[in-house]
């Protein structure tokens, strides 16, 4: 089953799985992960529906600027990954189509919550690498995955 007509429905278990890979991806870095997840994009470009989440999660509020949202819109067969200026500056524009390749692939053969995962999980190396984790780090934003 193409994972695009399914519902954005995940099992209790799955949303930990994915709150855990924030977590884990966020123990070595002071950057932060979400996950928003919705069935239908609600404006006509994805990357501007991702923005607006972004901001409405207040994620350009780190102290850092390296917060990075992962946004799917299910029904509509969408998503994004953004990240702040902080991040996006160390990283480039080839970086985030490249795990935007990994993440469709995924998605195609199914594997959501395993391509999500794999996404937090490559997201919080290459925080680590720019923005590694301080003694005085704070979780600036909730591991939980926001469902739209």
């Amino acid at each position: 089953m193409n994972w695009f007509n399914r519902k954005p429905h995940f099992s209790k278990m799955q949303l930990q799985q994915i709150s855990k890979a924030i977590g884990d991806a966020e123990s070595n870095t002071s950057g932060e992960i979400r996950v928003f997840v919705e069935n239908k994009c609600k404006a006509e470009n994805v990357m501007d529906r991702a923005a607006d989440c972004f901001h409405q999660l207040k994620m350009e509020a780190t102290v850092e600027r390296n917060a990075v949202l992962i946004y799917l819109a299910v029904k509509d067969r969408k998503f994004a990954i953004l990240g702040d200026s902080g991040i996006h500056q160390q990283v480039g524009n080839d970086f985030w189509e490249q795990e935007k390749s990994v993440l469709q692939q995924h998605f195609q053969s199914g594997k959501i919550v395993e391509g999500i995962c794999q996404c937090v999980e490559t997201m919080g190396n290459h925080l680590q690498k720019y923005f590694p984790h301080q003694a005085d780090d704070k979780n600036e934003l909730s591991n939980e995955v926001v469902i739209g």
